[in-house]
Parts: C-alpha cells; sequence; structure tokens
C-alpha cells in the first residue's frame, strides 16, 4: 500500500534531492505544513509568522522502500540538536521534524531518534521534533525540483545556508 511521508529539515530545495531517485519513491513534493494560515504562499510562510515548516512529503511504496530507510536518509540531511533552524537559516519555518503518518511511522521516528541518541555521535540533546501530520499544502509550481530547475542558484543557496558544513561537520565520518 502506497504511504507519504513528511519530513521538515530546514529549505525544502536541499531536502528533495536526497530522496529523489531511490526505488520505490513515487513523487516528492516541497510544501508548507504545521501553520495556522490556510493555503499559506511562499511569502507569509517566509516572515516566519504563519507557524509553517517549509517541508517535503514523500510518497513511496513501503514493499520497495521502508520508512525505515526513508528515516536513515532524513538524519543525515539535519542538524538534530538545533531546534531554531538549520545553518543559517533562523526563521521558524525551517526547524526540523518529522511528521508521521499513521501510527508505524511515530513509533518508527521514535525508535530512529532515540538510536541516534545513544549512538553518542552527538554532545547536545537531540531536538528534532516528531509529530503528527497535518494539512500538507504544495508550495508554488517554481519551488518543485528546484535543484533541477535553477541549478546554479540552488547550489549557492545550499552553500550559504550552511548545509553542506551541516553535513561535513556531523555527517562525514559515515
Amino acid at each position: 500500500m502506497i504511504q507519504k511521508a513528511t519530513f521538515a529539515g530546514g529549505c525544502f530545495w536541499c531536502m528533495v534531492s536526497p530522496f529523489e531517485e531511490q526505488p520505490g519513491i513515487l513523487g516528492i513534493l516541497s510544501g508548507y505544513m504545521g501553520g495556522t494560515v490556510e493555503n499559506p504562499t511562499y511569502e507569509q510562510v517566509l516572515t516566519g509568522e504563519t507557524g509553517h515548516l517549509e517541508v517535503v512529503q514523500i510518497t513511496f511504496d513501503p514493499a520497495i522502500f521502508p520508512y525505515e530507510k526513508l528515516l536513515e536518509l532524513f538524519w543525515p540531511q539535519i542538524d538534530p540538536t538545533d531546534a531554531t533552524g538549520q545553518g543559517n537559516d533562523r526563521k521558524s519555518q525551517y526547524r526540523a521534524a518529522i511528521l508521521y503518518h499513521n501510527e508505524e511511522q511515530h513509533l518508527l521516528a521514535l525508535k530512529s531518534k532515540e538510536e541516534l541518541e545513544k549512538s553518542g555521535r552527538f554532545d547536545k540533546p537531540i531536538v528534532t521534533r516528531i509529530e503528527e501530520a497535518s494539512v500538507f499544502y504544495p508550495a508554488e509550481d517554481y519551488h518543485q525540483n528546484y535543484h533541477r530547475k535553477n541549478p546554479t542558484h540552488y547550489k549557492e543557496s545550499r552553500e550559504s545556508s550552511g548545509r553542506n558544513a551541516i553535513i561535513e561537520k556531523y555527517w562525514s565520518q559515515e
């Protein structure tokens, strides 16, 4: 049975490519979740005042690519010890979270977080939130597959956001 998985990990542009082209991944949409404004625009979310997170929502076949593997791809994209954003992206929409769609995903997310806490990789607590998914609002078309449509700007934004530095600092020894 096809499922959805939703992850927030800073700028949604940077959260697409780790998941695409994996077997069993049927689609990835950038969008917004968790806020108080219906059908928010990017400009509204960008203010940091709507309560939305920038997220990627992944449609996947768990028989081919289990949710556990999605979690394994998610964690190395973020600094899980940062509760206020990711890298240089500091507004509330850039907080990291796992937004589960069913109880199995909830339990697997909790387990993966606990395993990461026990790993000793981090000297600060893991603060990435695990919350039930709410209404998903797809981002505007120009945000979808941004890394492919605007590769030069994407590369510059990824570098200036600090994403590459986070991955290098915490995850390069993988």
